[in-house]
């Protein structure tokens, strides 16, 4: 590495016995001249640097005798402005750079050694400059430190200098990462010096540095080293040669090249090429397989130029797809030989092989040397054949592929056709639609000319009912005739139900009339289906080529044969049709008259409803009235009759009877007929003794008819208006407090016992408290009307997804599935059923409670004996409102 050494001067001598570094010491001296200073202003001009002189007093204060007119260049400052204030210059030191000034200043103070610092600095104007400072302090009699300097820009420098170690480094990295041998040889064959860093090498430096080539490589590779470098040396050009040598890993080919180096010396680059001789090797052998292949390949392959399309090379199998002589097509272009069909399909291929450098499987079609349209498969890239670009291409026949998918496609269409014809013969019931439009996807499928359907009648003759031809052509729409011998004839065309197939009207022999009959709408060929209705001709289905002859496919004729049958199912079906709008439409008169009759019966029944309603609520009242009045009585006399029994204990009759004083009946109201008037009764005002559990039975049955009148009633509201509930958050344990207070006199009377199982944590749940304590009182009441006394009942409650779920278990006997399944339904009870009718209503009132609710209510056999009511009711939650 070149090293720059700048040498500065500080010291600067301008006359004898007269120096500048003196001057600037005597400036702050009191008998320093003033003429000196333009002497001191001209030299300081012509420095390479910015002279200062600097005194920092023992207080530590800064003061700034002299700075030269040079700290504008480097500083971008004034002297005035540094003089004024010293630390403007403090402030422009790069960051980094803050720490080594201010340790090196610090240093120099202490030790008053000479000052050498090396740093960056920021211009005002943003610039980095490199500065190098120098100074020598000096220790005045006061204790102040007088400093005397010169700072210098020493950018460029810096840059040289940076510039030349990314060089080095440059230079250094390429060095390291050529994985070459290096060897500096001398023209008799030493070894001066070697690098041999990153190379597969047995030997050590020591044991080749100084040593002859003859000493360490074979004879005959020693030779030709020494050969070639004489040529080196005598010519000056780069020489190399190749040779092979025995390692421990076996036989290993190298090359060497060779450049002079200095007098009488050369640069030896080694390097193993084994690697890319055994690829050379394999390169040949690959291209030896590819001959074979090009040649044998059953796809047409060639090389042409890409510029011109000139063909170099052709296989055996382009001669045989394209008809050419292989002497025909080398030489000659792909235009020449005129085997593009479209020229275009050239230019595009160019252009993608000259974006991407690769094409696949373009689909192009090609003429033959006979003229006859094939459809390939082309695959290209570009190669390099001795610097000029050419195209290999692979030309892969697909034309038999390309007619079978046409074939499949035109199957798929016809299959199309088919099922959308009956798709809409299935889905519309307009007859004229379906013909209009399947003639009209018949003929665009045909691509043929004209296509009718002709239809065959006995009372209208021959015409067309839908048609669609090219407007070029005559039209057949609205044509008709009724010559008889005319039509005979056409109809003998299609009898036996028999298609009809000329592919040229030129070429048969037919009548004159329906030879007149073609050339009137210019038909040159003609393809009938019959339409069979019925084993009888209906018409048919004809479609007519009149640009020319043509042969019709038979996958064509196919077609309008299934046509045909679909159509004959679209008239058939239009004529059921037309049928049945008759038959409907005496169903819709029939429809509007049993209509008008349920109106009629409809505003019968609600006349009744509503008599049964006034008779309900009538009915009701009158016998609420009269059983209630029934109730006082009995409560009454059953009371006097406690009330004697308590005074005249020792009486006789005291113990089983009581005696009642009737009074004289209150008067017949007029409105009543005669033969409801009352009796009379002689000796009103004689006692009558009556039996104590006679009342009593009296006064349960007037209680369950007033339960019964009330549950009608109760029935009769929730039917009309719905049941009314006022739900609330309630705790269930504390619900169960005035239930049991309701059931303990029942469950007393009956021998009934009830355990409590229910948790008194449960969650509170939304109820209406005094409706759900009704729905209790009922269930149990049920069990215990229909058990006989001694009865035991386990109530439970668990909680489950978001609703609890209330058991009550009772061991009395079971119910079949029938009854538990109509149990809370609204039906008349049979006399023999165990539940009475007024129970029965409690039942249905207790679902339409639990309905409300929001839950759901059931009954179910035990697996021993007895019967387990359940009812559901939802948790409470934050969101939850009154339900009506």
């Amino acid at each position: 590495m070149a090293m720059i050494t700048l040498n500065i001067m500080p010291i600067a001598y301008i006359s004898k016995g007269l120096r500048v570094d003196e001057i600037v010491k005597s400036r702050h001296k009191p008998d320093f001249l003033p003429e000196k200073i333009p002497l001191l202003e001209t030299v300081a001009a012509n420095l390479p640097g910015m002279i200062f002189q600097i005194l920092q007093r023992q207080d530590g204060s800064i003061f700034v005798p002299y700075i030269s007119s040079s700290c504008k260049y480097l500083y971008e400052l004034e002297p005035e402005a540094v003089q004024a204030d010293f630390q403007v210059l403090c402030k422009l030191i790069h960051p980094q750079d803050i720490k080594a000034f201010t340790e090196s200043i610090a240093v120099c103070r202490n030790t008053l050694t000479p000052w050498h610092w090396e740093g960056r600095i920021v211009t005002p104007s943003g610039k980095l400059k490199w500065i190098q400072g120098t100074s020598q302090p000096e220790l005045q009699a006061a204790g102040d430190c007088l400093w005397h300097g010169l700072i210098m820009d020493i950018t460029d420098r810096k840059q040289a200098q940076e510039k030349l170690q990314e060089s080095e480094a440059r230079y250094k990295a390429i060095l390291d990462a050529i994985p070459d041998l290096m060897f500096r040889i001398s023209r008799d064959g030493e070894y001066l010096d070697l690098k041999s860093e990153g190379a597969n090498i047995t030997l050590s430096r020591e044991e080749i540095v100084g040593k002859n080539l003859q000493e360490l490589l074979p004879s005959d590779v020693a030779a030709i080293s020494q050969v070639a470098i004489a040529k080196t040396l005598d010519s000056g050009t780069l020489q190399t040669c190749e040779y092979q040598l025995t390692t421990p890993l076996g036989i290993r080919d190298y090359e060497a090249r060779l450049v002079v180096s200095g007098a009488d010396e050369v640069l030896a680059i080694v390097r193993d090429i084994t690697d890319r001789k055994q690829g050379e090797i394999a390169l040949q052998n690959l291209a030896q397989k590819f001959a074979k292949a090009f040649s044998c390949s059953p796809d047409s392959i060639t090389i042409s130029t890409l510029q011109e399309g000139r063909f170099i090379e052709v296989n055996d199998s382009f001669v045989n797809l394209s008809g050419y002589g292989r002497d025909e097509a080398i030489g000659k272009t792909s235009f020449e030989l005129n085997l593009w069909v479209n020229d275009r399909d050239r230019l595009n291929l160019v252009q993608e092989l000259q974006s991407t450098g690769v094409a696949r499987n373009l689909e192009i079609d090609f003429r033959q040397k006979s003229g006859e349209i094939i459809t390939t498969l082309l695959s290209a890239e570009v190669i390099d054949l001795n610097g000029i670009p050419a195209i290999l291409a692979v030309h892969h026949d697909i034309t038999e592929r390309k007619q079978v998918e046409a074939q499949l496609r035109f199957c798929a269409q016809r299959d199309r056709l088919l099922a959308e014809t009956l798709v809409r013969i299935r889905s519309s019931l307009n007859l004229e639609e379906i013909l209009q439009t399947t003639v009209t996807e018949v003929r665009h499928f045909l691509q043929a000319d004209r296509v009718f359907i002709g239809l065959n009648n006995a009372n209208l003759g021959v015409k067309t009912l839908a048609e669609s031809g090219d407007p070029k052509y005559p039209s057949v729409s609205g044509w008709s005739t009724n010559d008889e011998a005319y039509l005979q004839e056409l109809r003998n065309l299609l009898k036996d139900n028999v298609v009809g197939v000329v592919d040229d009207i030129t070429q048969v022999t037919l009548s004159p009339k329906v030879k007149a009959h073609f050339q009137k709408f210019q038909t040159r060929a003609t393809l009938a289906v019959p339409i069979m209705l019925n084993n009888e001709l209906f018409g048919a289905l004809i479609a007519n080529q009149c640009s020319g002859a043509r042969h019709w496919q038979p996958i064509e004729i196919d077609l309008l044969q299934q046509m045909s049958e679909q159509l004959a199912i679209a008239i058939q079906q239009s004529q059921i049709c037309q049928k049945l709008a008759e038959l409907n439409t005496n169903l819709e008169h029939q429809v509007q008259e049993r209509t008008a009759q349920l109106q009629q019966k409809m505003q019968e029944v609600e006349k009744l409803h509503r008599v049964k309603d006034v008779v309900l609520h009538t009915v009701a009242h009158d016998l609420r009235t009269s059983v209630m009045g029934n109730l006082m009585v009995l409560k009454n006399l059953l009371n006097q009759g406690q009330v004697q029994r308590s005074r005249g204990a020792g009486e006789q009759g005291s113990k089983g009877a009581i005696t009642a004083s009737l009074s004289p009946l209150p008067p017949i109201p007029s409105a009543l007929p005669l033969s409801h008037a009352p009796c009379p009764i002689p000796n009103a005002q004689s006692p009558i003794p009556i039996s104590r559990s006679i009342i009593e039975r009296m006064i349960q049955g007037n209680d369950r008819q007033l339960t019964m009148i009330n549950s009608l009633l109760e029935i009769n509201s929730c039917e009309k208006q719905g049941i009314e509930i006022k739900i609330e958050p309630v705790q269930f344990s504390t619900l169960l407090g005035g239930t049991f207070a309701q059931l303990e006199p029942m469950l007393t009377q009956n021998q009934a016992t009830l355990k409590n199982l229910v948790a008194a944590d449960l969650p509170l749940v939304m109820a209406d408290e005094t409706r759900l304590q009704k729905v209790l009182v009922n269930l149990i009441a049920h069990s215990l009307q229909n058990n006989p006394p001694g009865l035991n009942f386990t109530l439970s409650a668990t909680v489950e997804g978001g609703m609890i779920r209330i058991q009550i278990q009772d061991d009395g006997v079971g119910m079949s599935k029938v009854e538990c399944d109509r149990l809370f339904d609204l039906h008349v009870r049979d006399p023999q059923d165990c539940c009475s009718t007024s129970i029965g209503l409690k039942m249905y009132l207790c679902r339409k409670v639990i309905k409300a609710h929001g839950g759901e209510i059931g009954v179910m056999n035990n697996r021993k004996r007895g019967l387990t009511f359940w009812f559901t009711l939802p948790l409470f939650t934050s969101s939850a409102t009154n339900r009506p």
